[in-house]
């Protein structure tokens, strides 16, 4: 049995599932994961400990991956995509709304989806992480979050979305990181001068 922290060779990758079976098994194994990294972190976690949170043997939880980094690549990939098509949905809703109740449901569902997802940012963290997959990353959601700000009216100035759309992804990371803050007099109050600050900059922007 290969240990808990060793590399496979460089050409052995995660197993992918062919059968209807082996896609709900390796969907169990990625919700065990997921409760495992958000309670102890990526570096902290073990294969052990997913096997056991999944209900799976370890044997089966190796059939698949190979080591924690695959478990946590397939894992970071299955929320980015969750998140990519949440914006989706949203900019199509927003599509001609005013940009407060644009920022207000970015807020909202964004901020919501991590609370409730707090393994996306422990694998999304990780140090092991390629750099590369990082920045494909945030560009992915990025530009979703472009498509949304585009949308609105009055219209952003097309030659600046691209660069408050980075701006806004970074400070709804730090309301994300907020809502776990102890302080619960700080939380709401931090949050809504996060969203005011936004909504305020983008009214002052030229059309």
């Amino acid at each position: 049995m290969p240990s808990q922290n060793s590399s496979p060779p460089a050409e052995k990758a995660a197993k992918e599932p062919s059968r209807s079976r082996g896609l709900k098994r390796v969907s169990a194994l990625l919700d065990g994961a997921s409760a495992v990294f958000a309670e102890t972190g990526y570096e902290a976690a073990t294969m052990t400990q997913i096997a056991a949170r999944a209900g799976a043997s370890i044997g089966s939880l190796y059939q698949f991956f190979p080591t924690k980094e695959h478990v946590a690549a397939a894992l970071h990939a299955r929320h980015l995509d969750a998140l990519a098509g949440m914006l989706d949905l949203l900019a199509e809703e927003m599509r001609g709304q005013p940009v407060d109740a644009a920022v207000d449901a970015l807020f909202a569902r964004f901020v919501d989806y991590l609370e409730d997802n707090p393994a996306f940012l422990a694998v999304g963290e990780r140090r092991s992480l390629d750099p590369a997959v990082k920045k494909e990353a945030r560009a992915r959601l990025r530009s979703r979050i472009a498509a949304l700000l585009g949308a609105v009216e009055p219209p952003i100035a097309e030659a600046r979305v691209a660069s408050l759309a980075a701006v806004t992804l970074h400070l709804i990371r730090v309301a994300a990181l907020l809502r776990a803050d102890d302080d619960e007099g700080v939380r709401a109050p931090a949050i809504a001068e996060l969203r005011a600050m936004l909504k305020g900059h983008l009214a002052g922007q030229d059309g």
